[in-house]
């Protein structure tokens, strides 16, 4: 980390403690639409500082390297409130960094500007019900061009964002016949007010279905028509874009991640150190207690130095030549946030279970660390299989 760098950090966090953590008890209380009003304020003082969209780069944001930026997503992580306060919240900072690369120069004027501006949030649909996640060429979300449109028909979930947003970028299959499975699918660009795109329901997890941006949604496109602009990227070449989204953005998801787990820790630390269990005995002078902190404590210094080597490497070969490591920070990492969530909440007792405290909320949004961008299976698969390579055994799915 740069002196420059640093400073940032030091800066964002006291920012982050002064700011946007007083805005958490409503928050966790009564929803995001509570603090909505307060939320914008701080919006404007982001602005204000300078620190609006750290990760994109001029004319939109800051333009920090992804290092940079993965240690600043490490404290804006601390809160729930956090990404979003500085514009960099999923799925929009993804969109926008996908805009930014391969939109058109309309599509940059009509999406990304307003997007980039925090007038507008967007959503992204990739997932479908009916088949695996962990295969994304395999969809059956269609888009034949017919003259100047494409007309659009398929199901998609866990598309992330969508109540509220203004766009949707969704995966569909445009050359099915395609020797090359990698190739078949396109993103096109679908405004959410376009006849035909339904929007079924919020999904249920894990008891809340959130709301805007926290939110997840099923949707379905019957015959929707939007112009052949609309394609983002080259046809044919919609896997290969996201693919250039989800590896810089699984180092963003990490340090997030890491964000919580040192935040937790912190609140498990402090808990112990003033938590009588009778007069005079503390619980952090018990040996079992002592463990869990400094097992948290060695995986999240692991964890971090992880993520950051994995992000220069990402910045030096791109995300193709850091798969590897790109995998391993992905299920490690996230094993290590249920692990030391898990261990605060027991800390805590009945106080880490109820919604006084944040441990709660990011227990139940964070399980699925372990399932989205990659299961950590999938994920255990490509670290294993490059491994063996070393050893002369090639290993096939």
């Amino acid at each position: 980390m740069t002196s420059q760098t640093a400073d940032l950090v030091r800066e964002v966090r006291a920012f982050v403690e002064q700011e946007i953590l007083p805005l958490e008890s409503t928050f966790l209380k009564h929803g995001f639409r509570a603090v909505l009003p307060g939320l914008q304020k701080v919006r404007q003082k982001v602005k204000a500082q300078g620190w609006w969209l750290p990760p994109l780069h001029a004319p939109e944001g800051m333009g920090l390297s992804l290092s940079a930026f993965a240690c600043l997503s490490e404290e804006l992580g601390r809160s729930p409130l956090g990404h979003y306060a500085f514009n960099t919240q999923a799925p929009d900072i993804g969109n926008m960094e996908v805009l930014h690369k391969h939109g058109t120069p309309e599509q940059k004027e009509r999406f990304l500007k307003p997007l980039a501006a925090g007038e507008i949030r967007s959503s992204f649909g990739m997932t479908e019900p009916e088949y695996p996640g962990s295969n994304p060429v395999w969809m059956n979300t269609t888009a034949v061009l017919e003259g100047d449109e494409w007309v659009i028909n398929g199901h998609k979930w866990y598309t992330t964002g969508f109540e509220g947003s203004a766009f949707c970028i969704v995966m569909c299959v445009t050359d099915p016949e395609h020797p090359n499975p990698y190739a078949r699918a396109s993103q096109i660009i679908v405004p959410t007010d376009t006849p035909g795109l339904e929007h079924v329901r919020k999904i249920s997890v894990m008891g809340e279905t959130g709301e805007d941006w926290m939110s997840h949604s099923e949707i379905r496109l019957h015959q929707v028509r939007v112009p052949k602009a609309n394609l983002l990227g080259e046809r044919g070449r919609g896997f290969a874009i996201a693919q250039e989204r989800l590896g810089p953005g699984r180092i963003h998801h990490c340090m997030r991640w890491i964000g919580i787990a040192q935040r937790s820790f912190e609140m498990m630390c402090q808990y112990a150190a003033r938590r009588e269990l009778s007069p005079g005995k503390l619980l952090g002078s018990r040996q079992a207690i002592q463990h869990l902190i400094a097992e948290a404590k060695a995986e999240i210094h692991a964890a971090r130095l992880m993520v950051l080597d994995a992000a220069e490497k990402v910045e030096q070969q791109g995300a193709e030549g850091a798969r590897v490591e790109i995998s391993v920070i992905k299920y490690f990492v996230a094993g290590v946030l249920q692990r030391v969530l898990d261990r605060a909440i027991q800390v805590h007792g009945g106080l880490g279970m109820s919604d006084d405290l944040p441990l709660s909320f990011f227990y139940r949004h964070e399980r699925a660390a372990r399932i989205y961008d990659g299961a950590d299976e999938v994920h255990k698969t490509v670290v294993a299989r490059a491994a063996l390579k070393e050893y002369g055994l090639e290993v096939s799915l």
